[in-house]
């Protein structure tokens, strides 16, 4: 049994995909596997070099993520084309380690953080999705707080996103984070007993 975990930027899904995996889930994190895939050497990290200049490659041979949100996140048609770079190979991956967790864990829930899945229409890939939602007021003031964005920087990022509400109206589970980390976690535990995974 697999769900898709997303939400908006700063809204808390690594603390809600820590509380799943606490209870027994097992953690497929995009993020993790969009870092694996631009390591040194791969055809990945070649092609954004091509596409945005070596200056988004740091001295190392590492990407310069800074640099390159920067250019992706004022230009939508950047940020478009670095989609289409490593999205192919995010997919794949993804998928791979989903079938394997769920070949070698047929009882375990297996969780796939993806922070832009609706974006981009990943929902077919999930049994079901999962959203951590805040407001948008409370997404800004973490961004700003947590990244030290200016207020403008954090709203280009929100901008990038699909809204939170849109998220929260297709989902089929909303946990909302905007209080306590108690009443998150109950909120957790009610879906696990409702879900009947022990």
């Amino acid at each position: 049994m697999n769900i898709g975990l997303t939400g908006g930027i700063a809204s808390g899904k690594s603390t809600v995909s820590a509380m799943l995996v606490s209870r027994g889930a097992i953690l497929i994190d995009a993020d993790r596997i969009a870092r694996e895939v631009v390591e040194p050497g791969s055809p990945a990290l070649t092609k954004i070099a091509e596409r945005f200049g070596q200056a988004v490659i740091q001295a190392d041979g590492t990407l310069d993520r800074k640099r390159l949100g920067e250019l992706i996140f004022a230009d939508s048609a950047a940020r478009k084309d670095l989609e289409g770079l490593l999205h192919p190979s995010i997919r794949a991956l993804m998928r791979e380690r989903m079938e394997t967790f769920e070949k070698l864990y047929p009882d375990k829930l297996v969780v796939v953080d993806v922070p832009l899945l609706y974006e981009s229409g990943l929902q077919t890939m999930f049994s079901q999705i999962m959203v951590v939602y805040v407001p948008r007021e409370v997404q800004l003031d973490r961004l700003v707080k947590r990244s030290g964005l200016t207020p403008e920087q954090a709203e280009n990022r929100l901008e990038a996103q699909m809204s939170i509400e849109l998220k929260k109206e297709q989902a089929d589970y909303v946990i909302d984070n905007q209080g306590t980390l108690e009443e998150t976690q109950q909120l957790v535990r009610e879906f696990w007993v409702g879900k009947g995974l022990t």
